[in-house]
């Protein structure tokens, strides 16, 4: 068990400082943080072109309106000079000049462009209510009548139930659930396939089998591409978290996502929990074929051929899933949820949209599991036969060969 967890440490010990790992776990969080870069950037200052400031002789007049319309106004502009030279150099859509005296409330809109119907309307409502806040109390109305003045109409809504929004949330999350497991199959088919091949022919692997078994050193090198992928995975998971944290605080993303804050809570309890299993142990079961392949290619030359088989299977069982997204209940769609090699892409897709019951997931998930184990003690025991092959024969007759192999 030692020399399996030795080599399962130094295979994901390669793996994880390689650059190529560096840069495929670092690249989304790059692209992420240059787009809310630049999505920042533009937003600020777009947001101080369409913002106002506002100029008055009376404090307390001019604070009410910036309380009231925060982010339409930009408070740090304070003086008449101050704003007209920000509107000429285009950092602000205009000013708005505020007064009032004893009987009334004035506001005085300077641009060089007309005024947008949402800012008029704010300028408009508080103009409105600090006029009637001002008519009352020149009036000296009774507690009472002031009372009856305040008096709001009634208004209820009554929202019946709509699907839209959970169909919504099953295609987005369908969508990126069958891409993230499609990207990480193509990506660690190759990179398992080559992690065994590039060892294809060495006389390194001889003195290796002659000091441990090749099942164990097989298991090895399987559970050091695990240990890879769940490290990415985790990354992704905590650096998604965190990202999504930062975009928390930029108003105009924290805006979009509390106007659908439903959509985004839906999408990311079908990404996260059983789904995610079924995403992992489909990696899993992948990489094994992929390290497979990479067992019968002839020279370790050949290493970038031996993820295509791989490769193109998780491409079919992509394909497959497209014509069944709307239609996950169809009788194809059930028996493939149980297949090894299809559920991960199948029965994900099934829980999506509420088709399958709590014993079919774990039958599919039993299932799954269990080929998984088989596959590995099967190719395990054959994998010396498969490693030594050094014969620049076809594929199928290296195939059987190997397959023949009995230690």
């Amino acid at each position: 068990m030692n020399k399996t967890l030795i080599v399962a440490m130094e295979t994901y010990l390669r793996q994880v400082k390689s650059w190529s790992f560096i840069v495929l776990v670092l690249s989304p969080f790059i692209l992420l943080a240059i787009s809310l870069g630049i999505g920042y950037t533009s937003a600020t200052s777009s947001s101080d072109q369409q913002r106002i400031a506002v100029i008055s002789d009376q404090p307390a007049l001019r604070k009410q309106f910036i309380k009231a319309n925060r982010d339409d106004v930009k408070a740090s502009v304070t003086t008449t000079a101050a704003a007209k030279k920000s509107v000429g150099n285009n950092n602000l859509a205009g000013y708005l000049v505020l007064s009032a005296d004893k009987t009334k409330v004035s506001g005085v809109y300077h641009s060089s462009d007309s005024l947008g119907g949402g800012m008029r309307t704010k300028i408009n409502v508080f103009l409105a209510q600090s006029q009637q806040q001002l008519n009352l109390a020149n009036a000296k109305l009774s507690a009472k009548q002031t009372k009856s003045l305040a008096v709001q109409p009634a208004f209820k809504q009554k929202i019946q139930t709509n699907h839209g929004g959970a169909n919504l949330a099953k295609i987005i999350s369908f969508w990126v659930l069958v891409f993230m497991i499609y990207m990480i199959l193509i990506t660690y088919s190759s990179v398992t396939a080559q992690e065994i091949a590039s060892e294809k022919g060495t006389k390194v692997m001889e003195i290796i089998f002659s000091s441990t078994k090749a099942s164990k050193y097989f298991v090895g090198k399987i559970i050091g591409v695990f240990g890879v992928i769940l490290t990415q995975i985790i990354v992704y998971i905590v650096g998604g978290y965190g990202f999504f944290q930062i975009a928390m605080h930029l108003d105009n993303i924290k805006q979009l996502i509390s106007d659908n804050q439903t959509l985004v809570n839906d999408v990311i309890k079908n990404m996260l929990g059983i789904n995610l299993l079924f995403v992992f142990l489909g990696v899993i079961i992948y990489t094994i074929i992929s390290a497979f392949s990479g067992a019968l290619v002839a020279k370790a030359e050949d290493a970038p051929k031996a993820a295509q088989p791989a490769i193109y299977l998780s491409m079919i069982a992509f394909f497959l899933t497209m014509p069944f997204q709307s239609n996950s209940d169809a009788l194809i769609s059930k028996i493939l949820s149980y297949v090894p090699f299809f559920s991960s892409y199948f029965m994900p897709m099934r829980i999506i949209n509420d088709n399958a019951s709590g014993l079919e997931i774990s039958i599919s998930l039993a299932i799954l599991v269990i080929s998984i184990g088989l596959l590995t003690w099967y190719i395990g025991q054959i994998y010396e036969g498969l490693i030594l092959q050094t014969d620049d024969t076809s594929f199928w007759k290296r195939l059987r060969r190997g397959l023949s192999y009995q230690k």
